[in-house]
Formats: structure tokens, C-alpha cells, sequence
């Protein structure tokens, strides 16, 4: 087959691989595009048995961390975790929308954080959405803010976002380091996304009322809580020995599923659901047309565009262009596709990229995974965000945001070199 037509190909099947995330059909349907997607790659040749096994190889410990962690998050939720953010949210926010955005912030932030960006758009979201209705404000601006944290928020460690974890090999960062690195950026970043959507949704938040003496008290389980805790302490002491996050969210998801099964909070079916394994698959077959993908035009058109210096400039530019990747092919993709021609230009440029990859997939919905994830959740509780509300914030918030990002990391970066 001509070269060109293989190219074309490569860039058809990730095209439709994205269609096939943004409908989310059944996950045997989901599972098997992502097979056949990989399967005609090698059957056109785009990619060799080799290659094909080298991107699975690189992908399966980020997958099975995925797959761990949203176990975890899945049973906080079925022990009445999120529930009981939703109801302290509710009865601290008192019926004023402005303090019950702040403590949306700081839940949104601490799970993206703990649990990753999929826990924040899935699980928190239509709690805290349910506890802005409870506490008689306008949910508009609460719902928002946890779609924009799963993004942005995904900074401060590497378990916080896939991308984050694509990056560790690139990085040679131990998980207190790059949290360390990361730290002054996540706290700018909270800032300036915190005060451009106190300005972008002013209206909404001068709308109060009474708070309910009703609300309801959801029992919440400290197991959970300390499960969560003893698995981040985890991972900051198995990283100097080389210990894939994957293996220590593995056994906290253990732990947690025994307890939760004790209990008969759950049952294995239930189990077994949570770790969305055929989206697993859908993800390692993803790899393989994104491998593709980097040995054709696209990969050679990245390489070109990269900057040759990692002054403040050059961040920027990084940053930049893996904005505009994140939202042209989804961050995910993104992340295989600008990594290894960014990575010779050193750590602080490939944090820049990690902050395009995150920040920046907010832009528009296919950016991001976590973008279709939280749509899907509102649509499935009743509500249809708007996209226009969506795009609009996300025009106002974004560039400030990343500017501001790239700014911190640079200076903060020089101060901590050797």
C-alpha cells in the first residue's frame, strides 16, 4: 500500500477511535473498535508486530494503574465518600453560591489530585451539582468548576492524569520530586481558574437563598479515607524503588474491594465492572494506531515544530503546541505523540508539555477523555451542560491559565536546578 494512503489511514482510524470515546457505545462494542483499530494497523502496515508490542508494552502499566484507581474511587463512592462531600458542601456552603464554589474548588482539586481527573467527573460532579440544588443555588457554576479542576488540577502528581504517568519515563522523577515541581504551578493554576470563573459566572453567584434544615447526613466510613491516605504515602515510598504506581493502587483496590465485600456494600460483579477493563483494551488499541500515527506525517510535522531552546520562550512554545495536539487529536494521543520529540530538551520542557496536555485539553470537548466523561454524567443525571457555556469559559479561563502556568514553571524550575 502507497505510503501516503497508509498516513491517511492512521489518521482515519484515530478519528474514529475518538467518535467511538465521544459516543462511549457498550464496551464490547468499545473494546472491539479499539482491536480492530490496532488490527488494520498491522494489517496495512503501518506498524510492525514489533512496534504494535512496544507501544502495548508502554501503555499496560499506565492502563492497569487506570484500572486499579478507578476501583478505588468506584468503592469510596459505594461506601458514601463523595456522598458526604456533597452534604459538608451543602450545609458549610449555607446557601451562598460564592462559598459553595470555593468548597467545590478545594473538593474538585483534592480528589483530582488522590483519585485522578476521572473520579472528579464521574463521581464528584453530580454530588456536589445535587448539593448546589440542595443548598437552593444555581449548580451552573459548580458543575463547571469540577470539569475544568479534572483537567487543570491533574498537576500536582503523577497519579493525578494518564498523561502525567505517560511522562514518568521521560521525567526520571521520583513522585515527591515531580510533586514538588508541580506544586507552585497546581496552586497558581487553582488561583487564576478560581477567579476567572468567580468573574465568568458572576451573575449566577449573586443569586442566594436559605439553606434547607433538612439536608440529609450521609454516614461516612473513615476505612475508605484511610485506604485512600496509606495509598498516596505509598506511592511517594515505592517510587525510589522503582515500583510502578500501578502495582500499589492494585493493592489498595484490594484492600478496599475486601473490605467493601465484608460488608456486603458490594458484590464482585460489581467489582470486577468498576475497572472498565474493555476501556482498558479500548486505550492499548488507541497506542498502537497512535504508533502508527508517529512514524507518519504527523509525527515528522511534530518533530519540526518542536523548539530547539528551553528558555521561558521555548516553554511556552511546547506548552503551546501540545495545546493545540491535545485538541486536535485528544490529549491522550497527544501526550504519545509529543513526549519523546520534546523529552532531549530536558525535564522542565517536558512538564511545559504536561501543562498544554492538561491544562490546555480543557479547551474544547474531544481535548480531553475527562471532557466526554463529564458530559456523559450530567446527561445520564438529567442535565445537558451547554457547549457554548462550555467553550466560552473555557476561551476565558484557558490562555490566562497556561500563560501564568508556564510562567511559574520556568522560574520555579530555575530555582530548584542543581
Amino acid at each position: 500500500m502507497p505510503a501516503a494512503l497508509v498516513d491517511v489511514t492512521a489518521v482515519l482510524a484515530l478519528a474514529g477511535l475518538l467518535v467511538v470515546a465521544f459516543v462511549h457505545p457498550r464496551g464490547r462494542v468499545e473494546a472491539g473498535t479499539g482491536l480492530a483499530a490496532a488490527a488494520l494497523m498491522l494489517g496495512i502496515g503501518a506498524v510492525t508486530w514489533a512496534v504494535a508490542e512496544d507501544a502495548v508494552r508502554e501503555l499496560f502499566p499506565v492502563v492497569a494503574f487506570l484500572a486499579a484507581i478507578l476501583v478505588v474511587a468506584e468503592l469510596c463512592a459505594a461506601e458514601g465518600v463523595f456522598a458526604a462531600v456533597g452534604d459538608v458542601v451543602a450545609r458549610a456552603a449555607r446557601g451562598r453560591p460564592q462559598r459553595m464554589l470555593l468548597l467545590t474548588f478545594a473538593a474538585a482539586a483534592l480528589t483530582t489530585a488522590a483519585l485522578s481527573l476521572d473520579a472528579t467527573v464521574v463521581l464528584l460532579t453530580p454530588v456536589v451539582a445535587a448539593a448546589a440544588t440542595r443548598g437552593g443555588v444555581r449548580s451552573r457554576p459548580t458543575t463547571f468548576a469540577c470539569v475544568r479542576l479534572a483537567n487543570s488540577a491533574s498537576l500536582l502528581l503523577p497519579v493525578s492524569n494518564l498523561t502525567n504517568l505517560l511522562a514518568l519515563p521521560h521525567l526520571h522523577l521520583s513522585f515527591v520530586r515531580f510533586a514538588l515541581l508541580m506544586a507552585p504551578v497546581w496552586v497558581a493554576v487553582l488561583l487564576v481558574e478560581y477567579g476567572a470563573q468567580r468573574f465568568y459566572f458572576r451573575r449566577d453567584l449573586h443569586v442566594t437563598s436559605e439553606t434547607p434544615d433538612d439536608l440529609p447526613r450521609h454516614a461516612l466510613s473513615v476505612v475508605p479515607l484511610v485506604v485512600v491516605g496509606l495509598m498516596l504515602v505509598g506511592f511517594a515510598v515505592a517510587s525510589p524503588f522503582d515500583v510502578a504506581p500501578a502495582w500499589v493502587a492494585a493493592v489498595a483496590a484490594v484492600v478496599l474491594a475486601g473490605w467493601s465485600l465484608t460488608r456486603r456494600t458490594v458484590d464482585l460483579a460489581t467489582v470486577a465492572r468498576s475497572t472498565h477493563l474493555t476501556f482498558t483494551v479500548f486505550v492499548l488499541g488507541l497506542g498502537v494506531v497512535v504508533a502508527a500515527l508517529t512514524r507518519s506525517f504527523l509525527g515528522d510535522l511534530v518533530a519540526d515544530l518542536v523548539p530547539s531552546g528551553s528558555g521561558l520562550l521555548g516553554l511556552a512554545a511546547v506548552a503551546l503546541l501540545a495545546t493545540v495536539l491535545a485538541n486536535l487529536v485528544n490529549n491522550l494521543p497527544a501526550t504519545l505523540l509529543v513526549l519523546p520529540v520534546v523529552a532531549p530538551l530536558g525535564q522542565t520542557a517536558v512538564l511545559a508539555a504536561l501543562l498544554g496536555l492538561n491544562i490546555g485539553s480543557g479547551l474544547t470537548y474531544p481535548g480531553s477523555l475527562a471532557n466526554l466523561l463529564w458530559r456523559r454524567t450530567l446527561g445520564r443525571h438529567g442535565e445537558r451542560p451547554s457547549a457554548r457555556d462550555f467553550h466560552r469559559l473555557s476561551l476565558v479561563v484557558t490562555p490566562p491559565t497556561l500563560a501564568i502556568a508556564v510562567v511559574v514553571l520556568w522560574a520555579w524550575a530555575g530555582l530548584l536546578a542543581p
